[in-house]
């Protein structure tokens, strides 16, 4: 896997405005963000070269930071998002990404047609997560993946039937996003993790056993953050998170229970 570090606002224009943080989905360029934005970043940090080339739909595009990393290597990339505001966001910032506006449920776009799917820390936002998967099945190439990362349901929610972020529907542990797919008619190659590196666990260290829990108290307290926290939060790289970097024939990272986001390869046979 790679192991090059992108820039997040790589090709953005600076006079568009950018996306309101809601807590439903992360953006680049915001300092109290950056642990969020470089832990989601690092999947496609890694998993880049696998859209060399390729014709790449980016099913939930979001901010679209990510799409347009991809179309730095694809032939072509579209993102899809449900969101007008984010659509018309990705247009005015990343010209070299096409935006589509849809339903992930039903997506609009013809039976295997494209060589990718992404779909990085959406599936947990989704109500019908199988309809969802199906549909990637259909719109890939035979032999096309489907690239697909989310949280880990036992560290992200450790101990509850619900999630704890209000925007999830349902999270997913390893095996379970497994069966998602293996249902939906897709072979799974990896099943990887996203962990806290070297500098990171120092940090987890530093703030009391958890620089996540840190972060969160923070923000729920409603008060302007300890200098030094900020400092730290600020300073995340995208190389201080750990991709499982094993071999790519089916073997499953075997700290898969503990990682903080799960990250698969779905090919269709």
């Amino acid at each position: 896997m790679s192991e090059a570090v992108f820039s997040p606002a790589a090709g953005e224009s600076s006079a568009v405005d950018p996306l309101p943080l809601t807590g439903e989905r992360t953006v680049p360029g915001i300092a109290e963000e950056n642990y969020w934005f470089r832990r989601h970043e690092i999947v496609y940090a890694r998993l880049l070269q696998r859209c060399a080339n390729k014709d790449v739909l980016e099913a939930g595009s979001g901010e679209g930071y990510g799409a347009n990393m991809i179309a730095g290597v694809a032939a072509k990339v579209t993102g899809l998002d449900y969101d007008e505001s984010a659509v018309e966001h990705v247009r005015a910032a990343y010209p070299r990404v096409e935006m589509v506006q849809g339903n992930l449920a039903a997506l609009p776009f013809e039976d295997a047609s494209v060589d990718v799917v992404v779909n990085f820390q959406v599936i947990e936002h989704l109500w019908d997560q199988a309809q969802f998967l199906r549909e990637c099945l259909r719109v890939l190439r035979p032999g096309g993946e489907l690239l697909i990362s989310t949280p880990n349901r036992i560290t992200f929610s450790p101990g509850r039937d619900t999630p704890l972020n209000p925007f999830h529907t349902r999270e997913l542990n390893g095996a379970e996003l497994s069966e998602l797919l293996v249902e939906a008619g897709f072979r799974v190659d990896l099943m990887a993790g996203v962990h806290h590196g070297p500098g990171l666990a120092a940090l987890d260290a530093k703030w009391g056993g958890s620089l996540i829990d840190a972060q969160i108290e923070r923000a729920l307290a409603g008060e302007p953050w300890p200098e030094e926290l900020a400092v730290d939060v600020a300073g995340v790289r995208t190389d201080d998170f750990v991709l499982w970097s094993g071999d790519e024939s089916g073997a499953w990272d075997p700290e898969i229970d503990a990682s903080l986001d799960l990250v698969a390869i779905a090919v269709k046979p």
